[in-house]
This record gives C-alpha cells, structure tokens and sequence, in this order.
C-alpha cells in the first residue's frame, strides 16, 4: 500500500475543496495503473463527498448543510465558535472517507465527479487529508 498525508488549507470559513490535483500528482508520484484509492479525513468536523463542483453543486451543499445543521444554539457539543456542535454531527451525513477505483493510472469517476473535503468548521483552517492506494 502507499499512502501519504497531505494538508489541505480552508481558510477558516465553509468550504468544498476539490482534491483532484492532489489525488493526480500522488497517483502519478506512485507510478499507479490500476487499483484502489481511499482517501480519508482525519478529523471529527469534515468529510468527503463525490460531487459536482464549479457549477453550483459545491454551493449547493453548503446550503442544504446550512439548512440541515444549522449553526445555532441547539447542540449539546457547545466549545468553539457558535454553532460549533453541527461541525462534529456532519461527518455522519458526509462521510470522512472515499473509495474510487483507479483504472490506467485515474481514478475511474464520472464526468462531472469530483473527490471533494467538505469542511463546515471555520475553527481549523487546516485539514488533513490521507490518500491512500491499493494497487491492484
């Protein structure tokens, strides 16, 4: 297996980050055809998601996160900025890990797809991330 942990930068607000040009160069880095990928989030407050982005789908899931974790005063999980508990309920509706196959050295997504770190806390402005590969 090969793995490697990288830190992803979200500037301390919501965020969707696109990991597409990271997962590529550690794919290329580790000479990978064919196999698995995983990436992972190592944190209670992020997640992963297979999604759109660049055309208002990345926004979209802010939005509906916003709508369906709210950022008020109705969590038990209180330390932090307001609202701070949604961040940890998040990871069981995003999950904190990804699997996508890797065909001929690319992961094998659809056209619009792309491995995304969704991250609602804007407490940790840096995240890791862990991409890991199976090779086949």
């Amino acid at each position: 297996m090969h793995s490697e942990l990288i830190e992803i930068r979200t500037g301390g607000r919501e965020a969707v980050v696109d990991l597409g040009a990271e997962i590529s160069a550690f794919l290329r880095a580790k000479g990978a055809r064919d196999g698995l990928l995983n990436v992972w989030v190592p944190h209670a407050t992020a997640g992963l998601a297979v999604i759109e982005t660049g055309a208002g789908s990345d926004t979209d899931l802010l939005a509906a996160l916003r709508d369906l974790l709210p950022a008020d005063d109705r969590w038990e999980h209180r330390h932090g900025s307001p609202g701070h508990g949604r961040d940890h309920v998040l990871p069981a509706f995003v999950a904190p890990s990804v699997t996508v196959p890797v065909v001929d050295g690319s992961m094998a997504l659809g056209t619009w797809q792309s491995v995304c770190l969704v991250d609602t806390n804007g407490d940790n402005p840096v995240r890791s991330v862990r991409i890991s590969l199976i090779p086949g």
